[in-house]
């Protein structure tokens, strides 16, 4: 039978079941408010927020041993003959960990990546640590959309929030990514909207969100109790066959896209002058994966205008296009034209595979509701995170995201051990806050205008140059200073915490 020969038979009355739960960058208060009148007067909500969500992920459950945790099933017609029982309130706060940890590696790699170009993002093809970050992102996304839906009582109400949730957050990263704010060094503010970025990192994962709940809503039979295999299939195989879909018709347009000449206009940046100059790509091909030419780009172009994508791709930072690869640098001799080309790495064909990542987060999230043994969770998200890991480059990211949250699930929620990664389950918690604030480097930013006679006369800048010399070197410098706004912000979210404060959407 396998793994899933040990599911346990849920209970009859499981619609009136909560179970534990812990959000994504967006939570799911939506099916709380829905169960919320079943569960009346037995479990009080306790409300958080990431990412502007109602943060509840606590919930009633009974311990029967150090390796199994069950739900409490509540019925909203027998509660006085509940038995008295000290129940506590749980949460798995691997998944906030595991965001916290996501949200610093975040911040590392975006403020070291000047100094260490090996950290920064992956000029094309390759990965680097930073090319783990927003994978990690989608990931716990779907893991916490897989706990937040696993029973829907009104799909119509359940996707009502998803939408409104969806288009609050797409905003949210307008705002934050679509040019207003210019970011650190950078004392000027204001966006011109006839070139204004549409997408960003918010408004993919938005995208995900979106995807991913709505399938989790509709794909899913929820009136299927899962006591063997078979019915495990047949409740998830109308969303698996989406999440198919969904990969298909992204290869077929990745392969079998037709990309034509194009042309662009950039202004010369060995002129003093504000000559544009007008640049053509040559193309006329089909499936081709480099920067000038691939189908991702072109669909971007078609749909959302050169003038609206990112401007400063990573592709810059290629040998064909800068002396000082992998990082940015003059254009060498001879350099292509398409070095200078707009691209955006969270355009509309690539967000469309990236939302896959959601949905293999949410057989993640899956599996902590049809398993309730910590050992079966760990041995099968093990197993799973292997083969996926086997299955090739492309699924590479998805793989490491379930072993780095096995590891951290095996930590922090069985052995209990949450004294080291409190500061990571902090930031876990306030996750909107850390990163809008931080990553975003809105904060810095602010910091900087408030200088001494000169721009360069600021608390960040001094703060990083008294690093540089006390360890007398720039690279290792940066890494210290980096390293302290990590704490920082850690310690920022911890006092947020113990006042009660969640950032809501």
């Amino acid at each position: 039978m396998g793994f899933l020969a040990q599911i346990k038979e849920r209970p009859q009355n499981d619609e009136n079941t909560k179970i534990a739960s812990s959000e994504t960058w967006l939570d799911g208060d939506e099916l709380c408010e829905e169960m919320s009148s079943e569960v009346d007067g037995i479990a009080e909500e306790q409300g958080r927020a990431l990412l502007g969500h109602n943060y509840d992920s606590s919930i009633p459950i009974v311990h029967q041993n150090e390796d199994t945790i069950f739900p409490l099933p509540f019925h909203h017609t027998n509660t006085s003959s509940l038995p008295s029982l000290s129940v506590p309130n749980q949460r798995l706060a691997s998944l906030d960990v595991f965001r916290g940890l996501t949200i610093a590696l975040m911040i590392l790699v975006d403020n070291v990546g000047r100094a260490f170009p090996s950290l920064n993002h992956s000029p094309w093809f390759g990965m680097t640590l930073a090319d783990f970050v927003m994978p990690f992102f989608l990931f716990v996304v779907g893991v916490s959309i897989g706990l937040v839906f696993k029973k829907v009582s009104r799909k119509s109400n359940a996707t009502k929030k998803v939408v409104f949730r969806t288009i609050k957050l797409f905003l949210l990263g307008l705002i934050l990514q679509g040019g207003y704010f210019h970011g650190r060094g950078k004392l000027t503010y204001g966006v011109d909207l006839s070139k204004i970025r549409w997408l960003g990192v918010l408004q993919r994962i938005s995208i995900g969100y979106f995807l991913a709940s709505i399938s989790e809503i509709w794909l899913v039979n929820h009136n299927i109790s899962v006591d063997s295999p078979a019915a495990f299939v047949k409740k998830y195989f109308i969303q698996w066959m989406f999440s198919i879909l969904l990969c298909s018709v992204y290869l077929c347009l990745l392969y079998g896209l037709y990309v034509p000449n194009w042309k662009f206009e950039h202004s010369n940046l060995l002129w003093s002058s504000r000559l544009s100059i007008i640049e053509n790509v040559h193309c006329e091909v089909r499936g081709s994966l480099e920067p000038p030419c691939n189908a991702v780009g072109f669909i971007d172009r078609l749909i959302l205008g050169k003038d609206h994508i990112y401007q400063r791709p990573v592709y810059r930072r290629t040998e064909e296009c800068s002396v000082n690869s992998p990082d940015y640098g003059p254009l060498p001799p001879g350099s292509p034209g398409w070095c200078l080309a707009p691209f955006d790495p969270e355009g509309i064909l690539s967000s469309l595979m990236a939302a896959i990542t959601c949905f293999m987060g949410l057989q993640y999230g899956h599996i902590i509701v049809l398993l309730q043994g910590h050992k079966q969770r760990v041995l099968l998200w093990s197993v799973f995170s292997f083969c996926l890991l086997l299955v090739g480059y492309i699924l590479e990211i998805l793989g490491a995201s379930g072993l780095v949250l096995t590891a951290i699930y095996y930590i922090v929620d069985i052995e209990q051990l949450r004294k080291p990664t409190i500061l990571l389950q902090w930031m876990g918690m306030n996750a909107l806050v850390v990163y809008a604030l931080a990553a975003c480097d809105i904060f810095p930013a602010v910091i900087q205008g408030f200088y001494w006679h000169s721009p360069e006369n600021n608390l960040v800048d001094a703060s990083e140059a008294l690093m540089q010399t006390i360890l007398h070197s720039e690279k290792w410098g940066t890494m210290a200073f980096v390293i302290v706004e990590i704490l920082f912000w850690g310690l920022f979210a911890g006092f947020l915490h113990k006042k009660g404060i969640y950032i809501k959407l």
